[in-house]
């Protein structure tokens, strides 16, 4: 029956927000408009275009929470504007800060209690945010906390954009730099509000981040890959490999039942040749599954011929799940294999793993504080 349910939810994957009754039926929400739609608000009102461009001031520069914060507006234009529309809010409700790299995990609460996980990396000049797009995951990948929640909702454009302008309170007055949205959840299977958060996060009016500081994250949506290639953008995409045979993967990631894995990489070559990006291929090496010297090679292969790098990382351990961290000889091992076959080949290292706050390791369960 479990099984069934989880085939289900895949098969009905893709862009979920029209079905998502969290965000039905609501008042459009000003933080996830693009100008020209603050235009046509603000047209509606009977108001000039200016304003269009002091409310995304306000909502993208200065990040308020609630029309009242908008000073420079009048109190009968805030008035109209508050029936017409609402403003994204939310609350960081807990901080945690890496002892080993300085990596900051927050847990941002949002006005129906719906919760989820961010995390703040920071290293030298460069200062990312890992940003959520959904309260949950349906994938249940085998190895991924985020799945042991289970699906919850879709965040909004507006809650997406509304967490990274928290992210931007918290690191004030240094900015943010680079995205990555390789937080809780699957960005591909809320696919409007990601791409409406990245035309506000790249737009000079919105957060202003260049498409090139954008990554995009994926488990493997290939409509999703195919889409967003077709956008015309610049953004960099990542795929969360982790098994480089059908068998394995499907095994370990159950979105490979629906996408399997020549599906894949045909649309990684699309989406590399269309938007003449290096792809990148994520490879969370397990002891025992996934790390042996044939799977190195195997892996290469695959990619070699491709405008692709590898990423490979070991295993950030979750509780109550029984993968675990190969250690560094293997690690060691796996890497030599790989380059022989693709040269193009990074060691990550984890970031905030003892917070919680690595690959695979953000989960808001019920009881947490």
């Amino acid at each position: 029956m479990i099984g069934m349910s989880l085939t289900l939810m895949i098969e009905n994957s893709g862009n979920t927000h029209d079905k998502d009754p969290a965000v039905k039926n609501q008042i459009p929400d000003l933080k996830g408009m693009l100008l020209s739609e603050l235009e046509e608000l603000v047209s509606e009102l009977g108001q000039p275009r200016y304003r269009a461009d002091q409310i995304a001031g306000w909502l993208f520069t200065r990040g308020i929470q609630d029309i009242s914060e908008m000073k420079n507006l009048s109190k009968a234009l805030k008035q109209s504007l508050a029936s017409k529309a609402s403003v994204a809010h939310s609350r960081i409700a807990r901080t945690k800060r890496s002892r080993i790299d300085d990596t900051e995990k927050l847990l941002i609460e949002y006005p129906d209690g719906a919760r989820i996980e961010a995390v703040i990396l920071t290293d030298d000049e460069r200062h990312t945010g890992c940003v959520s797009t959904q309260v949950g995951c349906r994938f249940q990948c085998r190895f991924c906390a985020t799945g042991m929640m289970g699906f919850k909702r879709n965040l909004s454009a507006g809650e997406i954009v509304e967490q990274i302008l928290r992210m931007q309170q918290r690191l004030a007055p240094v900015r943010l730099n680079n995205l990555v949205f390789m937080g809780m959840g699957e960005p591909l299977d809320n696919y409007d509000a990601l791409l409406k958060t990245i035309r506000i996060a790249n737009a000079p009016w919105g957060l202003a981040i260049g498409a090139r500081r954008m990554t995009v994250s994926t488990a493997g949506v290939v409509p999703g890959i195919r889409r967003l290639a077709d956008e015309g953008l610049q953004i960099n995409l990542a795929v969360s490999l982790n098994a480089p045979t059908q068998e394995l993967r499907a095994h370990l990631m159950p979105i490979a039942r629906k996408y399997p894995l020549n599906e894949l990489m045909d649309a990684l070559k699309y989406y590399a040749e269309t938007v003449g990006r290096l792809v990148t291929i994520e490879y969370v090496l397990m002891k025992g599954v996934n790390d042996s010297p044939e799977m190195a090679i195997m892996l290469g292969r695959l990619a070699s011929g491709m405008l692709a790098k590898i990423n490979v990382i070991c295993y950030n351990e979750v509780k109550g799940v029984r993968y675990k961290s190969p250690d560094n000889e293997t690690f060691t091992s796996f890497i030599t294999n790989l380059r022989r076959q693709c040269p193009t080949v990074v060691r990550r290292i984890s970031r905030g793993s003892d917070i919680a706050a690595g690959c695979g390791q953000l989960c808001v369960l019920p009881d947490a504080e």
